[in-house]
């Protein structure tokens, strides 16, 4: 009579686990795909609304050509088709927290509105926004604040 009952659990244990397994795996391939320029939104409005400002320096800017949609991998879900092909324009920078010194760039097409591109040249002084809980974290400019002077 007990091994009928230990029976029992194994096979409900190896049950669950089995429809666990299948469960993860049909997420893998089903879950909503995420707009990387909607998370990149959503990152520089998290930082120009918790960050602290640094002082920090432009090093340089630079463009780049657009790249095509890179397909995914088995678990990264449906490729998708770039929105926008034109050239990204980067701008890399530095700065210093509590003697760390950064080195980092941000995408900053499609806020061409913030940024006066003529008039952006390396080691020009700028206000940097990062976050107090992860300090490689920052930005130099979001959709409604500039740290360009």
């Amino acid at each position: 009579m007990k091994s009928s009952i230990a029976d029992w659990k194994t096979v409900a244990a190896v049950a669950g686990a089995a429809l666990a397994g299948i469960a993860m795996i049909a997420y893998a391939f089903f879950r909503p795909t995420v707009d990387p320029e909607e998370a990149e939104r959503k990152r520089r409005l998290h930082l120009n609304q918790v960050g602290r400002i640094a002082e920090g320096q432009v090093v340089e800017l630079a463009e780049h050509e657009a790249l095509p949609a890179a397909s995914r991998g088995i678990f990264g879900g449906k490729p998708q088709a770039s929105a926008d092909n034109r050239a990204r324009q980067l701008v890399s920078y530095s700065y210093a927290i509590s003697g760390v010194t950064y080195h980092t760039a941000q995408d900053i097409t499609g806020l061409e509105s913030q940024v006066r591109l003529e008039r952006l040249v390396a080691g020009q002084p700028a206000s940097i926004k990062y976050d107090p809980s992860n300090p490689a974290d920052s930005i130099l400019v979001a959709d409604d604040w500039s740290g360009l002077r």
